[in-house]
């Protein structure tokens, strides 16, 4: 018995060392690309900016990409994208963002991570982030790759080109994490900036002021999507500070968040079951139209309070009606326009409607339909008529709120 015993024993130590001996299990990171697919990256910055070390003010920036992958060659897919960028500087949080101006991209991406890029592009900002080893990798296991920011210092500073800085990033792989039915994987990058700018070596000879140095830190975790080949979301918390030749310093410290999804475009029987449920919902002046930007609901004769933007408690049953069909939408982001008939001055009408469509955006992330950095507002004034301004019918039509469920 006492020999059965040891015996028995021995095997459990056995099967202990082989499972402490057992390799954990290795994950193989790639990007994986599909000629014709659509993507969304939106990405919200919230940060705190400094100049000469005394606090100048707390900005909101809402980044928004769409994406398509028209070729792919190899190892590597092409994308042509469209980058949005829309800052507030209200000092409210959770401002809801009015369209910004938009910047065109083409690049090159290998399935490790790695761009090849024109020069004459300024987005993205961040590249090379992140870059995949080539060879499985265990979890708890850190690897190295290069990396580069590239800023837009137009109208700071002039330069017409992106102003490149390198970094070295470090990659540590920390395991998985289940959400909504998907298993990610949890990737901490963390990298340092010091770079003297070699365009100001000789600092004497200077005119004009230039960036001497970045210096910085970002610490990102991302969350990765291994079977569909993407990055699901992260999170970056991030101070980036500037000094130039003549001695100023510019600082920027904050969080960012951005999430990635495919582009949703409504089928034709996807189509004609919202027109009908804005039939069965009895709504009166609302039509549907797709167009280039997506799906557009049209609220004619929308009514605020006189020359104001406060909607009428009407409305707001209308919206709330409108809200049902727009949730059948969840990852799609929104795009509310205001426009106003063709009285008093341009500069009034323009305010105005971009009010009003602030006004009912506002009502839509009160009633839970998106948050805040989903949907964008713009304000057209008069220049987008439907009807002519010459009657009343006429202008009543043209005094509309449009959303738009956005499939670009």
């Amino acid at each position: 018995m006492k020999q059965n015993h040891l015996s028995r024993k021995l095997q459990f130590l056995l099967i202990a060392l082989c499972l402490t001996l057992a390799p954990a299990t290795a994950e193989r990171f790639r990007y994986k690309y599909t000629e014709g697919e659509s993507y969304r990256i939106l990405s919200s910055v919230q940060e705190n900016v400094f100049f000469n070390n005394v606090f100048s003010h707390y900005a909101e920036v809402v980044n928004r990409i769409s994406a398509k992958v028209t070729k792919v060659d190899g190892n590597s897919a092409q994308h042509e994208a469209t980058f949005m960028v829309t800052e507030s500087t209200s000092g409210r949080q959770n401002e809801i963002p009015v369209w910004g101006e938009e910047y065109p991209s083409v690049f090159m991406r290998d399935q490790l991570g790695k761009y090849n890029i024109e020069k004459k592009y300024f987005m993205p900002v961040v590249r090379d982030v992140p870059v995949f080893p080539d060879k499985d990798v265990q979890v708890g296991e850190s690897w190295t790759a290069e990396g580069h920011e590239a800023h837009d210092l137009r109208r700071s500073f002039d330069i017409q080109e992106p102003w490149i800085v390198p970094f070295s990033a470090r990659y540590t792989y920390t395991g998985t994490v289940e959400e909504e039915g998907r298993t990610l994987h949890i990737i901490e990058v963390r990298y340092n900036i010091y770079f003297d700018s070699p365009q100001v070596k000789n600092k004497a000879s200077l005119t004009s002021d230039l960036p001497a140095t970045t210096m910085g830190y970002s610490h990102q975790t991302l969350y990765w999507d291994n079977e569909k080949g993407a990055l699901s979301h992260y999170n970056e918390d991030f101070r980036i500070l500037i000094e130039t030749v003549f001695g100023n310093t510019y600082e920027f410290q904050g969080i960012a968040q951005a999430e990635v999804t495919d582009f949703v475009t409504p089928s034709v029987d996807k189509l004609a079951e919202v027109q009908q449920n804005i039939e069965d919902l009895g709504l009166d002046d609302v039509s549907l139209r797709k167009d280039e930007d997506g799906l557009t609901i049209s609220i004619e004769n929308i009514q605020f309070k006189p020359d104001s933007a406060i909607l009428l408690d009407t409305e707001k049953v209308k919206l709330k009606k409108i809200a049902d069909i727009l949730q059948q939408f969840p990852d799609n982001d929104l795009m509310v326009s205001g426009h106003t008939a063709l009285a008093g001055t341009a500069g009034a009408r323009l305010k105005l409607s971009q009010e009003r469509a602030k006004s009912v955006a506002e009502y839509l992330v009160q009633l839970g339909v998106r948050h805040a950095h989903q949907i964008f507002t713009q304000g057209f004034g008069a220049e987008k008529p439907v009807a002519p301004n010459t009657t009343e019918e006429g202008k009543a039509r043209n005094r509309r709120v449009e959303i738009t469920i956005m499939d670009r």
